[in-house]
């Protein structure tokens, strides 16, 4: 075996490099490819926005065909990740206006929603249902097991981001339009609001669910229901006299 090698070194430049090539690859393509505006499909992006909000099957039917064309499960179009950044802007808008918030309170709570709630919420989101998965609700090995019978991270925040969707109609725009109705001091405005947030965290519980549940390798997967039993039993206790959205707003934005 050479141990020398037979050519001249390499230069400290290209080494530098190719190991800015090889974290580079590590980060998934969905990322990488955020500055390609004229490559999105922002048409099969809404597509899949409305979707997911009347038909989430439907959406994950195309997985497979993006997994046979691709050799992924994960998109690589960031277009769906625009849509939902410029959702959450307007909607940042919105509740500035509601909150009499100044231009710069506004640009620092749009930053908030797209950073914090989806971007840094979903990363979190993401790395434990990836783990969780690769850990709990993989197949047992066979013959007929796939080589790459593994769940992506960035499938995972995929799932995260479809999720995610139904959750942002709920709590950041249909409750933008019921804040009048959530605040107030009777028990049907609060069994509103409960009702609003169960929806919403519901949604997202089952999103999460639908998502790596399409994948034909995991197995058990619904124990990622589980969360749905705790949100219930907290919701029917709620009920008793605990106002989600004034607690929840005020905390929110600070008032």
């Amino acid at each position: 075996m050479d141990i020398l090698p037979t050519t001249s070194p390499i230069p400290q430049s290209n080494g530098g490099q190719y190991r800015s090539s090889s974290v580079s690859n590590r980060v998934p393509v969905i990322f990488r490819r955020l500055t390609r505006v004229h490559q999105m499909d922002f048409e099969l992006a809404a597509w899949q926005l409305t979707y997911l909000c009347i038909s989430p099957k439907r959406v994950y039917r195309n997985v497979y065909f993006h997994k046979q064309t691709k050799n992924t499960w994960a998109r690589d179009d960031p277009a769906i990740l625009i849509l939902i950044a410029a959702c959450l802007i307007v909607s940042a808008v919105a509740w500035s206006v509601i909150y009499s918030y100044s231009l710069w309170g506004a640009i620092e709570l749009a930053f908030l929603m797209i950073f914090r709630d989806f971007l840094l919420g979903g990363t979190v989101v993401a790395t434990t249902i990836w783990f969780f998965a690769n850990r709990v609700l993989l197949s047992p090995p066979s013959h007929s097991t796939p080589e790459d019978a593994r769940v992506e991270w960035a499938y995972a925040f995929d799932v995260h981001t479809n999720a995610f969707f139904p959750l942002y109609l709920t709590l950041y725009l249909a409750q933008l339009f019921l804040v009048p109705i959530v605040l107030k001091n009777n028990w049907v405005c609060l069994f509103v609001s409960n009702t609003l947030y169960l929806a919403g965290f519901a949604q997202y519980v089952y999103g999460i669910y639908l998502g790596l549940n399409t994948l034909p390798f995991l197995v058990r997967t619904e124990l990622l229901l589980a969360p749905l039993l705790p949100l219930f039993t907290g919701y029917i206790v709620s009920l008793l006299g605990f106002n989600v959205a004034k607690h929840v707003l005020p905390l929110y934005f600070g008032s």
